[in-house]
């Protein structure tokens, strides 16, 4: 399927490693201009050349001005900007019921903060384009699988955001949507290490509460991210889609 998506600029934030790596990727495959953005320069860099050097600028996008900086960069690359995915986000966080004040404030920063920080820098650029969004969320935001609670409560309120700015953004011509990945194994992920510390407690809670009955992959995720910035998702906005494998039950 032609997505349409080539000589469209595009902005992924976090995209350095993991699921945002693979959607630059993904992207990149389609034809598009990406310009990659991440916290830590060398791991940035890295990324950068792996993928063929395309722009990158370095910034913590949970920061006001970096998102505004970060912005500036995409559309003096590009010439304008077409398109944004908000990647950036943390599940790293203390066990359900050990979660202190100072937590809560950076999982927030992390996980909502650094999405709507950077939807709003965005806006003006978007708008001139009718350019789409896609917000990376996590199905821990829609049911309580154990995930640790900061993070679970920061991905709903992303949820949140993503349903109820999609009409003021539609006034501006702008689509945004939201992507909530299951189980997703990556280089230097959580599921890695868990494979590598108690590999038989894995494949038991796949059984049990995985339909398909395995980790999903970065490259499963960016194949949606990349069939929502499209024309071919031209109806969809203010939707979550959950890409999970079947976890989800409600």
């Amino acid at each position: 399927m032609d997505l349409g998506l080539s000589d469209k600029v595009v902005l992924v934030t976090g995209s350095s490693r993991g699921i945002g790596f693979a959607i630059a990727k993904n992207l990149i495959t389609e034809g598009c201009i990406v310009v990659l953005n991440g916290r830590d320069r060398d791991a940035l860099a890295d990324a950068a050349s792996r993928l063929g050097n395309p722009p990158a600028l370095a910034a913590d996008v949970s920061k006001v001005a970096a998102c505004e900086e970060l912005v500036s960069f995409a559309r003096e690359k590009g010439g304008r900007l077409d398109a944004l995915v908000c990647n950036v986000g943390s599940g790293r966080a203390a066990p359900p019921g050990e979660e202190t004040a100072d937590e809560w404030q950076h999982m927030f920063n992390v996980n909502l903060a650094a999405t709507t920080h950077m939807v709003n820098a965005a806006r003006p650029a978007l708008a001139d384009t009718g350019g789409a969004i896609v917000c990376t969320s996590s199905i821990a935001g829609i049911e309580a699988l154990g995930a640790p609670v900061t993070y679970s409560a920061a991905k709903a309120a992303l949820n949140s955001f993503v349903r109820g700015i999609a009409r003021p953004l539609a006034r501006s011509g702008i689509r945004i949507n939201g992507l909530a990945p299951g189980n997703i194994n990556f280089e230097g992920s959580l599921w890695e290490e868990r494979l590598r510390d108690d590999p038989d407690a894995v494949e038991a809670m796949l059984e049990t509460e995985v339909a398909l009955g395995r980790l999903g992959h970065a490259d499963e995720i960016a194949d949606v991210a990349a069939f929502l910035l499209s024309e071919r998702a031209s109806f969809m906005t203010g939707t979550i889609v959950v890409a999970d494998g079947g976890q989800v039950r409600g």
